[in-house]
């Protein structure tokens, strides 16, 4: 078989073609194959497709190749059967079905699902030769396909947190100078700082989006070593700038940039790019797990130094995703979690600070600690509480007038809870879980396109924002023990805004590639 560049396909290829099978029963039972049916993926990869729910379409097609179908069909591929018996060149084999035969059932069956996605009156443009074996379809039409080079849907939900973010940190921190410890700030100083945050945020995504994931493959090892150094040089103190206690931030002027941020971004492309390499090994535990969970051990090490239990949570919880997600037995799976959970439970067992917070968190009420590890946590439910179903209105917010500590960024969704009640905080949580799903859905497409280094990176995108909303949001409601992680997207904190849309950017760039390559185009 060739692709449409004439390349020979060859089915004992070591990157078994993805729906080769499928092309084969397509073909042997009669179907034309359209242009956007057929193209190459990395000279390697054979791409086409339909939605077929008929036994022998199963039977000769993998779950994979079911799934490429489905995603060709969506996207304006067709279908047609031929009205007439073709037989090979040779005269030899069983040649091309004789449509009276047993016709019915299955035509009818393709006729609809092409139907569903396909406009049939579209003349064809184009013309795209296919060989099997000795079978030979000279000149197939070709379906224009229509797609948007981005995912828009995707852009706007992020807009529509980024700016609902940036009013919020306004509304939370407006009132801020009134305090004395800030009392040489202007009311707009938060609010400009952030808007400068996405502005170079904004700058950042827009030259990640242009980097071939490819390349991101490439240097994904020595992001991570570079992401080490920076975890190094933030301890030593004419480096690294301390807040309250935490030396977690190096000054350029402008912003306070936060490597631990950078590190949850190069530990999530190496551990995509080190599944890649080890997928051969990847059930054996000493050449698979175990040197992954000491590159993240020395991450762990530079993180509690600081010290920034949050980060190496999000941390470990990304590389343990991508590790399951990237197919290590879930044996494995369950010892290397079972680990981790012993691991974080002795840091807070043998840190008398981490104590603290944890029966805070158990009865924030008691007058122990209400107004210590405590206080943070029952003002966040008071400002719950007081927004009730609607919330007080916009800027109405009583619990960010110094009531509240770092109102502006850890607990941001107290104060949207105040002012816009239930009903804003679940509009927030259902923003976050559409835009975490469609970023699964994406890392999902690109596997299915054989791009595992691609889908696993998209994938572990999603869990990263995930699990961080989630304890975010947990925090706030008291849910979960207190924990300083902010709210993506939407808290104040440059760093990881500019990581963010990095991370998001990169999300965009693997939906653009794999619509590149279902159109039948190369990346």
């Amino acid at each position: 078989m060739r692709a449409h560049d004439g390349s020979r396909l060859q089915p004992n290829h070591p990157n078994k073609l993805t729906a080769l099978s499928l092309v084969k029963s397509l073909l042997d039972l009669g179907a034309d194959v359209n242009k956007p049916f057929v193209g190459a993926l990395h000279s390697t990869t054979l791409c086409c497709g339909a939605s077929i729910n008929s036994t022998p379409f199963y039977r000769a097609a993998s779950a994979a190749d079911v799934e490429v179908l489905k995603l060709m069909l969506a996207h304006g591929a067709k279908i047609e059967w031929s009205p007439s018996e073709i037989k090979p060149k040779d005269g030899k084999g069983p040649g091309r079905p004789n449509p009276n035969v047993g016709r019915t059932p299955l035509m009818a069956a393709i006729k609809r699902l092409s139907g569903w996605f396909t406009d049939a009156g579209k003349a064809a443009t184009d013309a795209l030769p296919v060989r099997l074996g000795g079978h030979s379809l000279s000149r197939t039409l070709a379906t224009p396909v229509r797609m948007s080079g981005l995912d828009w849907a995707l852009v706007w939900v992020t807009a529509a947190l980024l700016m609902w973010g940036l009013i919020m940190v306004y509304s939370a921190s407006i009132a801020m100078p009134d305090n004395p410890k800030f009392a040489r700030y202007a009311h707009t100083h938060f609010l400009t700082r952030h808007v400068l945050s996405l502005c170079v945020a904004l700058i950042a995504a827009m030259l990640a989006f242009q980097i071939p994931m490819s390349s991101w493959e490439k240097i994904a090892p020595w992001l991570f070593v570079g992401s080490l150094v920076l975890l190094g040089l933030v301890l030593i103190p004419v480096v690294g700038k301390g807040v309250n206690g935490a030396r977690r931030w190096i000054s350029f002027g402008f912003m306070n940039f936060q490597p631990s941020e950078l590190a949850k971004f190069a530990v999530l492309l190496y551990a995509a790019d080190y599944m890649v390499r080890k997928m051969e090994v990847k059930e054996r535990f000493f050449r698979a797990v175990l040197p992954m969970a000491f590159a993240v051990g020395i991450v762990g090490v530079l993180l509690l130094a600081e010290p920034d239990m949050g980060a190496f949570m999000v941390i470990s919880v990304i590389a343990m995703g991508i590790l399951f997600l990237g197919g290590v037995n879930a044996r494995m799976f369950f010892v290397i979690a079972a680990v981790v959970v012993v691991a974080f439970t002795m840091m807070v067992m043998f840190s008398e600070w981490r104590r603290e917070r944890i029966f805070a968190y158990m009865d924030p009420w008691n007058e122990k600690y209400s107004m210590g590890k405590g206080y943070q946590l029952s003002h966040s439910l008071i400002a719950f509480g007081r927004g009730e179903i609607f919330g007080v209105g916009l800027g109405g917010s009583i619990e960010k007038l110094h009531w509240l500590p770092e109102a502006h960024t850890d607990f941001l969704m107290a104060v949207i809870g105040e002012e816009f009640g239930l009903v804003g905080v679940l509009v927030v949580i259902g923003l976050f879980l559409w835009l975490i799903r469609r970023i699964m859905h994406i890392g999902r497409q690109s596997i299915v396109l054989d791009r595992l280094f691609a889908g696993l990176v998209a994938q572990g995108i999603a869990i990263w924002m995930g699990f961080q909303t989630f304890i975010n949001i947990g925090v706030n409601l008291g849910a979960l023990p207190t924990k300083g992680l902010t709210l993506p997207l939407m808290s104040y904190g440059g760093s990881a805004i500019v990581m963010n849309l990095i991370a998001l950017a990169v999300v965009l760039r693997i939906d653009y590639e794999n619509r590149v390559l279902m159109r039948g185009g190369r990346v």
